[in-house]
């Protein structure tokens, strides 16, 4: 018996800002169509999205920080059509139809937190909701006129672990029928240590391309890319967790 399909078919995703779409933005789509098809795909902009929806996304769009005004719009997307959002450098390696049974979804992107690339949820979800009114009266730009960029990856999981989350990057089950899925399906390349996880699970694979990151910060993580596929992503892991040994030492 095939299991009713809660989630709709449709991948929402973002682009704010009017600017070139790249490459990689192209690539990734084209792994949608090709696995995806019968699904119906909806571009979130300036054309379609109320801007002056909350304080929050008026002023992050103001500042031109348009990522953190995505952060908002694929919720709004989520829960008043439901769905699946996808960044546009998510790369979808299968089909997605297995995750339409669920309530709503996610995954780790590491051990201890969420990520929020690949995400969906039945229509009007009140897990969405929830995250929906924590930006209620939310200011992004500050009293001294500097912005809040705490990451959506980082409140959704202080969220979710009021809501019994344990961060420990295992599957489990949430309120609601919210199925938090491990790295591997959804996130499994690690833009930290560079690290490829990569298994038969991956439903799909963020390549966090950071386009709202200064271009040395991006240049950074391109190296320790390179240099994960060198030495690996362990060697990696271990000499960052030691020259911040050494920092706190220091001090």
């Amino acid at each position: 018996m095939v299991p009713e399909e809660k989630i709709p078919r449709i991948i929402h995703y973002c682009w704010f800002g009017r600017g070139e779409k790249p490459k990689l933005m192209a690539d990734c789509i084209k792994s949608w169509s090709k696995h995806l098809p019968g699904y119906t795909f909806m571009e979130w902009n300036e054309d379609n999205f109320d801007l002056a929806c909350c304080r929050y996304v008026k002023e992050a769009y103001e500042a031109r920080k348009y990522a953190f005004v995505s952060d908002y719009a694929r919720l709004h997307a989520l829960y008043h059509h439901g769905g699946i959002y996808m960044d546009t450098d998510v790369e979808v390696l299968r089909p997605l139809d297995p995750l339409l049974a669920h309530e709503a979804f996610t995954g780790f992107e590491d051990e201890h937190f969420l990520q929020s690339g690949t995400m969906g949820a039945a229509p009007n979800h009140p897990w969405i909701g929830m995250l929906l009114d924590d930006y209620t009266g939310r200011a992004f730009v500050q009293p001294d006129g500097s912005f809040d960029t705490t990451t959506n990856t980082a409140v959704i999981s202080k969220l979710c672990e009021r809501q019994g989350l344990e961060l420990n990057g295992a599957k489990q089950t949430l309120p609601g029928g919210v199925v938090v899925y491990p790295r591997t399906y959804f996130s499994p390349y690690d833009y930290i240590d560079g690290g490829n996880y990569i298994t038969n699970e991956s439903f799909t694979i963020h390549h966090f391309a950071q386009s709202w990151l200064p271009a040395h910060v991006r240049m950074k993580s391109n190296l320790k890319r390179f240099a994960s596929k060198v030495v690996g992503p362990r060697f990696i892991s271990k000499m960052r967790k030691l020259l911040a040994s050494d920092a706190k030492i220091a001090k």
